[in-house]
């Protein structure tokens, strides 16, 4: 299946499940539900597990979508939060396990390859980042920075909108 047709596809089973389950589209932190399976039936603990993911993960960098990698490297991460990426990122064990359950619950499928902690290098980026599509000095740009810095070319990254018609891509 051609590129943007998977993305198109992926893009409105998930945009279905946001629409059809959450109707208050000014509440962005209500969007990421339509992101998790079985959305319309989210209990109060799943609920309070998105919000904590959220406002845990994204104070730092956006708060990637679960599908972006598998269950296993969800685990892989969550696990090891006191040395994530060269930083400290420990949290509650409480908070840890909720958010962990919730990741692992709605993490997306890389083939059985195994777990990658790093979502750049995750066989579904790799597709969608083609490097003869994309040259490797974007990733490098001041106002690009990373590869993980999915907010400088993906306007609303921050509300998982990732549609290729509006990625602008900074000099």
């Amino acid at each position: 299946m051609p590129r943007s047709l998977n993305f198109i596809l992926a893009t409105t089973l998930l945009t279905t499940a946001l629409v059809a389950t959450h109707a208050q589209a000014e509440d962005n932190s209500r969007g990421f539900l339509g992101f998790f399976k079985g959305a319309a039936h989210a209990t109060n603990t799943q609920m309070a597990a998105v919000q904590k993911y959220k406002k845990e993960c994204a104070s730092c960098h956006i708060a990637y979508p679960a599908q972006f990698l598998p269950a296993a490297s969800w685990q892989n991460l969550m696990g090891s939060l006191n040395k994530h990426f060269g930083n400290d990122a420990s949290l509650s064990m409480a908070d840890t396990r909720e958010i962990t359950q919730w990741l692992t619950a709605n993490g997306g499928n890389d083939g059985g390859l195994p777990a990658q902690n790093r979502i750049t290098k995750s066989s579904w980026f790799l597709h969608q980042h083609r490097s003869g599509e994309i040259p490797a000095s974007v990733w490098s740009r001041p106002s690009v920075h990373s590869a993980s810095n999915c907010a400088a070319c993906h306007q609303r990254a921050e509300q998982w909108i990732f549609d290729e018609d509006e990625v602008r891509i900074p000099r």
